[in-house]
């Protein structure tokens, strides 16, 4: 070994260094010249962000015209989160969003604000709600601003946001389809349905854009491309209303149920057969074997791996079962194959409609019903559990950094993941945060999450709900 290499000395150092945790790291770079420069290595740094968020805005940091560093990123996104995790008074300002005049059916974070691809150093991040009153409105929340408002139509039904590309869809109660330009409020598209709900799924395949719609009479259309062209439509649940509707990480699954009849399995449908229908070809459908489905949810790092909660012999008793999804192609034919990889019972009194199913990473199942919350891993060991709510839980919102649940009793509850050495994967409670007073609220209805910052919608005793927002930046 030559002692009188600086590059060999550097390289060793930065080996040494990947043991260090990021404080021992910035410990280090104050102990000399050399170490210094090997402990501003972006390399490593860009190592730690990648080890802890597996994900992070790569298109911020290779800006000409911002001056970030892979360092800066890291300690800024651990500054956001600390904050998140403590949620002391002065960490954080909250600002009451009015004017709508109905009720709030949902609201959807723009995606340039997305958890997936944070921009840490711009605090504009957009919301667009929907009401009964027949507007979607723009907000910037964190300095409480209407940005846009959408003429009146009849009441919104739905909304949910572009994966990609800054557009908003609603859906009202006449079953007109609507897409918004985000930034504008600019009408795009519209395509009628005529069903009176409607349940909206938007995603990408292949740079093509596609939107599928459940609706109330059991079938399920899909269209295409920003002016909403119809490519299929099809029955999946026999005249009642979809109100399950998924896509599988890898694109090529669509799940379809319905939670209004205990007698109906959902369905898995190869998305190409809904989004390139071939007239030559069947529809590649197949019933999932469990009936009376009650919440679903694919996990989000399989390419296909689907939970479902579902009755268990009897109407009473609950199921949580995971099944992979594939297909098996031969020269004659292709199949769908749905295989039970894990299934175990659930003691959960509650109606369909009041139970919440979201997953996290591969391992990790988030439950929500009446006042508990539960985490179970797909083995069905049973990770955490709390019950924090004096009411029930009404919407969870599930990320890669917290949990946090919304209630009728006018409270958020926010919960953060910690590894734990000795039980692994666990889930911490932190604090709450209250939404207003009970003599003009009857409790929250809605929960989102970006980054740094937690929406809430409100509802009010007037019939007008309110927009709390929670922002964390400084």
């Amino acid at each position: 070994m030559d002692l009188q290499s600086p590059h060999l000395i550097g390289d060793c150092l930065i080996h040494i260094f990947t043991f260090l945790t990021e404080e021992d790291l910035i410990s280090a770079s104050s102990v000399c010249k050399d170490w210094h420069e090997v402990a501003e290595t972006p390399w490593l740094w860009r190592r730690m962000c990648l080890q802890r968020w597996s994900f992070c805005n790569f298109a911020v940091l290779l800006s000409e015209h911002v001056n970030h560093s892979w360092k800066r990123y890291f300690l800024r996104r651990c500054y956001l989160e600390t904050k998140m995790t403590k949620g002391r008074t002065g960490g954080y300002t909250c600002k009451s969003l009015r004017g709508h005049t109905g009720r709030v059916v949902g609201f959807v974070y723009l995606q340039e604000n997305s958890a997936q691809l944070p921009h840490l150093w711009n605090s504009s991040a957009t919301v667009c709600s929907a009401s009964t009153d027949g507007t979607v409105r723009a907000w910037n929340i964190h300095n409480g601003e209407l940005l846009w408002c959408s003429p009146v139509q009849s009441p919104l039904t739905g909304i949910v946001s572009d994966e990609q590309r800054e557009v908003v869809i609603t859906a009202d109660s006449t079953g007109l389809i609507k897409t918004w330009q985000g930034k504008t409020g600019q009408e795009v598209a519209s395509f009628s349905t005529a069903s009176p709900h409607c349940t909206l799924l938007q995603y990408n395949v292949n740079n093509n854009w596609f939107l599928t719609v459940g609706t109330s009479q059991g079938s399920v259309y899909t269209l295409a491309d920003s002016a909403l062209t119809k490519k299929s439509s099809v029955m999946v649940c026999d005249t009642f209303k979809v109100n399950i509707l998924l896509v599988s990480p890898d694109k090529k699954w669509i799940t379809a149920g319905t939670k209004d009849n205990d007698d109906l399995s959902p369905k898995v449908i190869y998305t190409e057969s809904l989004t390139f229908p071939s007239e030559d070809e069947d529809l590649l459908c197949q019933s999932v074997p469990v009936i009376g489905c009650q919440a679903a949810v694919f996990i989000p790092t399989q390419p296909a791996r689907l939970a479902i909660i579902h009755h268990n012999e009897h109407p009473h008793n609950k199921a949580l079962t995971v099944f992979d999804v594939s297909i098996k192609k031969t020269k004659y034919k292709s199949e769908i194959q749905v295989q039970q990889v894990e299934s175990f019972p659930l003691t959960v009194n509650s109606r369909s409609s009041d139970i919440l199913l979201e997953a996290k990473d591969s391992n990790c199942l988030v439950l929500a019903a009446n006042q508990e919350l539960w985490v179970y891993s797909l083995k069905g060991a049973l990770l955490a559990s709390f019950k924090e709510h004096t009411m029930p839980i009404s919407s969870i919102c599930v990320d890669r950094f917290r949990v946090v649940t919304a209630s009728q009793d006018l409270s958020l509850r926010v919960l953060t993941w910690r590894n734990d050495r000795d039980r692994g994967l666990t889930l911490e409670s932190r604090y709450h945060l209250l939404g207003g007073s009970h003599t003009t609220s009857r409790g929250f209805t809605h929960v989102a999450c970006d980054y740094s910052s937690i929406v809430a919608s409100v509802e009010g005793k007037d019939g007008k709900d309110v927009l709390k927002a929670y922002s964390f930046t400084s």
